[in-house]
């Protein structure tokens, strides 16, 4: 960007490649550091002093480490034409560490020996292995520490650049590397810059209003800290600059979006709404009657509705949403519902017309009076059944729309958009949704609804412009599903069990669902983790083996549009007995005689991922089964996943737990996440300073300091940048 109004932005936003050349930029580019502001804010993961020892104890395997030790003995072995230099390293309680380098030139080996003398400490750098049950670091990094004096290294170029950090700081930082781009390089890089960094990137006074570091001091704090509480209030400033940059974003969007006015759509009595209320065959919840009454008051106001509506697997989100609808139609206005995939978007419509009966059947003769059309817009559907869908939204016969991106194309014009209702928003990029929003003549309303539960404070940062509501609750006579985690390696004849529990539950009239993976075995095999269950080789194998005799079909992502929905119709009309699929089921597809999930290598899905195929059983009278089959091993955190899935139901808590596994990018996907824009902040564990950020954001803007000031200008402009409209809704 070029445009930067002050001097320390423009410093900034220098690309690396204009600063260390291009070699090492590329290696910089490839952990995702292209900018001068990318580099100073790429921190130490820890750092190690020159005065301690490490613990050996808490190595392990595989793992890239820097250890302080002591030099115990070591031996030059020399064959032929090449050699190697072996010795053992103390932590100082018995536990060895043995490190290997190897030359072809004897005098270097010679050179490595004396340097690595009985009594010496060093520190040594390198990715651990095992060697005769002994841990062991094979051609380590290392300089020796004694007294002012430090030697070692294999390369000329790398241990001068290590000596200068080691002497340079009385801690030496760790940072994230590589094998081309090691720590002592970065570090060297981080100097390099740092004396061009003048003046702060926050005005003072919100600086010490704040109560952080100045910018300047925060750098050196963390790159030249003299002890650990140093580098801990840098690095508190940093993450304090990414969280005020976001809320502060935030805040104005949110100012900006309460701004523009919008057509109230007040609730009416006696119209559709009170229709489908007093029809309606069950009592609602306590949760789903209170977040109405806020849709309703929000929907009557002057400015547009911008919420969130996250709700815990099978808590009645969709008649929340056709409640807000039907308010919108009474009003005067259409309400448009946007379903990420054909299946889904059918199953709304299916939904939504059986809850309506005559109130959806538009001026049909016999419907209700105030009876509003309910259209379906998809892909598939023919020429003439799209010009038919396209000219009752465009004259207003139909109140209710709902389709798939296919109403994102031009020739979709709506009467009267007062409402706009995206589900699973994370599978829509903000330029989409936009692109709906716009065909209202004035901005409408919006509901967002994820069965993803997303933790507060995830939601306060990636979704700091919306108003945030949630269920938790789920409608009566909703039956508990068991879920039983079965390690196939420990209890391989469980396996067959599983398909028997799918003949005991089809004998009984029930239906079952069977996950994998992968579509195919090229598909298995090609993501990295040594192959695993597809759909293709699952299907006829049970079809001819465990399940035979049964009926089974087969339901992904890669089949035809047509095929797809042929197969899931089948399933939900009783045609088909088990449904062997992909997480195309993942969402909104509704089966309430289905019983029983068979997952296969059930750690490969995320946690709150499994919790949605979870919620697919279970959704009528009959008790649900979930079998998570797998076979996880040395996967602490897919282990972890499993255990935790089998020891809850609740999808809150369960987001919290994914989030700590498997940060803030897994959970939400690379289209919520930044792709990677969160540096330091972790919105799980800085929930406090996000909170924090967030109330001097909205303070700071009502501050008339604020409107001219060019360093918060440039802080907004930078947050837009980072985000680039991804995680962030557009205005």
């Amino acid at each position: 960007m070029s445009s930067w109004r002050t001097p320390i932005y423009r410093e900034l936003g220098r690309r690396l490649v204009d600063v260390l050349g291009a070699k090492t930029a590329g290696e910089f580019a490839k952990l995702g550091i292209t900018t001068v502001d990318d580099l100073v804010r790429h921190v130490p993961r820890r750092y190690i002093s020159g005065t301690g020892m490490s613990d050996f104890s808490t190595l392990r395997v595989g793992e890239d480490v820097a250890v302080i030790a002591r030099v115990e003995r070591s031996q030059l072995h020399w064959a032929g034409d090449t050699g190697r230099v072996q010795a053992s390293l103390s932590d100082g309680t018995g536990t060895p560490l043995s490190i290997t380098l190897f030359a072809k030139r004897r005098r270097i080996l010679e050179g490595w020996e004396r340097m690595l003398q009985r009594g010496r400490r060093g520190i040594f750098i390198g990715r651990v292995g095992m060697f005769k049950e002994t841990l062991q670091l094979t051609h380590p990094d290392f300089v020796m520490l004694d007294g002012a004096r430090i030697t070692g290294g294999k390369n000329a170029e790398k241990r001068a650049a290590m000596e200068r950090s080691v002497q340079r700081a009385t801690l030496i930082g760790l940072y994230p590397a590589t094998s081309n781009l090691p720590t002592w390089t970065i570090a060297e890089s981080v100097q390099l810059v740092l004396p061009s960094l003048e003046g702060d990137t926050l005005p003072r006074w919100i600086v010490e209003e704040a109560g952080v570091l100045p910018f300047a001091e925060a750098l050196t704090a963390v790159h030249e800290p003299v002890e650990v509480t140093q580098a801990e209030h840098g690095q508190a400033r940093l993450r304090f600059d990414e969280a005020f940059g976001i809320q502060l974003a935030m805040a104005a969007r949110r100012r900006d979006a309460a701004a523009q006015p919008a057509v109230p759509r007040p609730r009416r009595s006696g119209g559709l709404l009170d229709a489908f209320d007093e029809r309606l065959p069950f009592t609602l919840t306590a949760g789903q009657r209170a977040v109405g009454e806020t849709l309703f008051e929000e929907l009557a106001g002057t400015s547009p509705m911008h919420r969130l509506l996250q709700g815990e697997v099978g808590s009645g989100k969709t008649i929340v949403a056709l409640r807000a609808m039907l308010a919108t139609v009474d009003a005067g206005g259409q309400a448009v519902l946007l379903a990420p995939t054909e299946v889904l978007a059918k199953q709304h419509h299916r939904t939504i017309t059986q809850l309506l009966g005559d109130l959806g059947q538009g001026r049909q003769l016999g419907a209700h009076p105030d009876a509003t059309g309910v259209v379906l817009l998809t892909g598939s559907r023919s020429a003439a059944a799209k010009r038919s869908t396209l000219n009752d939204i465009v004259t207003g016969e139909a109140g209710i729309v709902i389709g798939t991106h296919a109403l994102l194309s031009d020739p979709v014009e709506f009467f009267d958009l007062g409402l706009v209702v995206i589900d699973e928003q994370h599978r829509f990029g903000v330029e989409q949704r936009a692109a709906l929003a716009a065909k209202a003549s004035a901005r409408p309303h919006t509901l967002i609804m994820t069965a993803t539960p997303i933790p507060r404070s995830i939601a306060m940062t990636v979704f700091g412009d919306l108003e945030v509501s949630e269920l938790r609750e789920r409608p009566a006579g909703r039956a508990p599903v068991q879920t039983v985690f079965v390690d196939t390696a420990a209890t391989p004849h469980w396996v067959e069990r599983a398909w028997q529990r799918i003949r005991e539950e089809v004998a009984a009239g029930r239906q079952a669902f069977v996950v994998c993976p992968a579509i195919s075995a090229k598909d298995a095999a090609a993501d990295g983790k040594g192959g695993g269950a597809a759909v293709e080789e699952v299907a006829p194998h049970l079809a001819s083996g465990p399940l035979a005799g049964l009926r089974v079909g087969v339901v992904h992502g890669r089949q035809a549009a047509q095929d797809r929905d042929e197969a899931m119709t089948a399933f939900a009309g009783g045609a088909l007995d088990v449904l062997v699929a992909t997480t195309v089921i993942e969402v909104g597809v509704d089966v309430p005689n289905a019983s029983v999930m068979v997952v296969l290598d059930a750690d490969r899905f995320g946690l709150s991922q499994l919790h949605q195929l979870r919620g697919r059983i279970g959704r009528g009278g009959h008790a649900g089964l979930c079998l998570l089959l797998a076979a996880p091993g040395e996967d602490s955190d897919a282990d972890a996943r499993l255990k935790a899935l089998a020891d809850t139901t609740d999808g809150f808590e369960l987001a919290e737990l994914d989030l700590r596994i498997r940060r803030e990018g897994d959970v939400l996907g690379a289209a919520q996440s930044g792709g990677g824009t969160l540096k330091l902040l972790r919105a799980l564990d800085d929930a406090e300073v996000i909170g924090r950020a967030k109330v001097l954001a909205e303070r700071v803007l009502a501050d008339e300091r604020a409107a001219a000031d060019p360093l918060l200008a440039d802080l907004m402009a930078k947050a837009d940048q980072l985000a680039a409209g991804e995680w962030m809704e557009k205005s």
